[in-house]
């Protein structure tokens, strides 16, 4: 038996997301003034989407709990398309992009954090702020993975979905600049033309991948599972 219920353990994340989000919403930062305001970083638009996919978790957990020994098949239907979106949340959008965030964000930092995240910032994010914002994100997710069965759309479809959400937020990237003359992350003030494109290819690449492992670590996490449960149930031989 699992020492806190896994619905109590989503309840939790999804108050530590809000914690998150209000205090880094409550930050006089200069960069929230500007054009596109917080809504320009990825790291934002990742706690938004870590929010909302636990959010959804929660529902589910609500719903699945009202709706048990009813006989209503209306519900039933509800609480699997619930379900489905949770499932396709957490494929394309929630594990892919958090794990992508944490990854790259400490990989930049630890070569040169002037490259991602200026010293500058270190007057305005406390460290435990900046620790949930790029770093607790990775254990939620294979909490989250390990506590629950998620089932995947085809891998076509999610691949699909990778890019084309990859492709929108490199153009909003790139919109940004043109509107303002000034790349998001200071990184890119480094490359080329050239080098920017080899750049965002490889960035897409990655996040794909990152779709691929999550695909898999769910599949290998359940499959063992469940070979062990069959495995308790087989009777033992005299």
């Amino acid at each position: 038996m699992a020492l806190v219920p896994c619905q109590v353990l989503r309840a939790a994340i999804l108050l530590s997301y809000f914690s998150i989000l209000c205090n880094y919403k409550a930050i006089d930062m200069p960069a929230h003034q500007t054009y596109g305001g917080s809504w320009k970083f990825l790291t934002f638009i990742n706690l938004v989407i870590q929010a909302v996919f636990f959010g959804i978790c929660v529902l589910t957990d609500l719903s699945s709990l009202l709706t048990k020994g009813n006989d209503s098949q209306e519900q039933e239907r509800q609480l699997k398309k619930l379900i489905s979106l949770r499932d396709w949340m957490m494929a394309v959008l929630a594990f892919p992009i958090g794990v992508f965030v944490v990854t790259m964000f400490w990989s930049i930092y630890i070569y040169d954090r002037e490259l991602v995240y200026p010293k500058l910032l270190d007057n305005f994010i406390p460290p435990w702020l900046n620790h949930g914002m790029h770093t607790t994100v990775l254990p939620f997710l294979l909490i989250e993975m390990r506590t629950t069965h998620h089932e995947y759309p085809s891998r076509t479809c999610g691949l699909v979905a990778m890019c084309i959400f990859s492709v929108g937020y490199i153009l909003w990237v790139c919109w940004i600049y043109h509107v303002t003359g000034v790349w998001v992350y200071p990184l890119l003030d480094y490359l080329g033309s050239g080098a920017k494109i080899i750049f965002f290819a490889t960035v897409t690449a990655i996040i794909n991948m990152f779709y691929l492992l999550g695909e898999v670590l769910n599949n290998c996490i359940w499959d063992t599972q469940k070979c062990m449960e069959e495995g308790k149930e087989k009777p033992k031989l005299d």
